[in-house]
């Protein structure tokens, strides 16, 4: 099945007096939503019992939760020792994230530096292969790892960069962020077409059993010429892009993704006004 929900808890959340992720599960569920992103953004530092109370929370509204590993992952750091701790960060959040009930796990693959595009490509390729391995040791390949598609131009994580890397491995499946997509591409995602052309892609590359439940990110992002600035919320209408074109191709093509909010500061009403627009479509 579909599912919508919010990126973290949005400002309403807090304003209604709740404080605790605990309390996010309820206040998913009675707005009509289905899942929750967790993000350990700034770093995993959850204890046990913390993540144990989490997934009993989510588990006993019916709330499904992945997360979102720290951002500094840098798959292409020429430097061995702290591509080591990129390995780290994915581990650290799996396992987290397995103690909450959770399966998926996002992650920013890397960022392009001083190398050329294809030895940074090829590079997190390669530590993605050793990331596979890592997976598989921790016994962890029960899960999901979902490497995302960035919105800055300096960033690897295009499309196509994408589809590469999750051809590693079926452990691993496409979080495209359309947000991103829109903002590296100055505004290229408008009509139904724009976003099937994407999506049909992935498809004839990938699949449809890995593609039918991808994971995917949506807000509208301002962006400049070097790609994405600051996300927004639904009611800007100079960035986009627009999320009813986007309803109507997963529509077409028979698509259920689990989608995830990152507006900024009205997650959960965005996600819900997506999942009323989805179902109108």
């Amino acid at each position: 099945m579909i599912k919508f929900g919010p990126s973290g808890n949005c400002d309403s959340f807090y304003a209604e007096g709740f404080s605790h992720t605990e309390e996010s599960a309820a206040f998913v569920k009675k707005r009509g939503l289905d899942c929750f992103e967790y993000s350990f953004g700034r770093g995993v530092r959850m204890s046990e019992d913390k993540a144990i109370a989490i997934g009993e929370a989510f588990q006993a509204e019916g709330v499904e939760i992945s997360a979102h590993a720290p951002y500094f992952i840098n798959f292409a750091n020429p430097d061995d020792e702290m591509a080591a701790k990129s390995y780290g960060y994915v581990l650290d959040t799996a396992k987290a994230l397995k103690l909450m009930g959770g399966k998926r796990v996002v992650f920013h693959p890397a960022a392009q530096g001083k190398a050329s595009r294809e030895e940074a490509v090829s590079l997190t390729e390669e530590r993605l292969k050793i990331l596979r391995d890592y997976i598989y040791l921790n016994d962890l390949q029960d899960m999901t790892f979902c490497p995302e598609t960035m919105g800055k131009l300096a960033q690897i994580g295009t499309v196509e960069e994408i589809t590469r890397f999750c051809k590693i491995d079926p452990i691993y499946v496409p979080c495209i962020d359309f947000g991103h997509i829109n903002a590296r591409e100055q505004g290229s995602l408008k009509t139904v077409g724009d976003y099937k052309s994407r999506l049909q892609y992935m498809i004839d590359e990938l699949g449809m059993e890995k593609m039918r439940h991808f994971h995917m990110h949506f807000s509208k992002i301002m962006y400049s010429a070097k790609g994405e600035v600051k996300h927004l919320t639904f009611e800007d209408e100079v960035y986009g892009p627009e999320f009813a074109p986007l309803a109507t191709a997963l529509k077409q093509l028979d698509l259920q993704p689990y989608i995830v909010s990152e507006s900024a500061g009205t997650q959960a009403e965005d996600a819900l006004e997506m999942k009323i627009t989805y179902e109108k479509a």
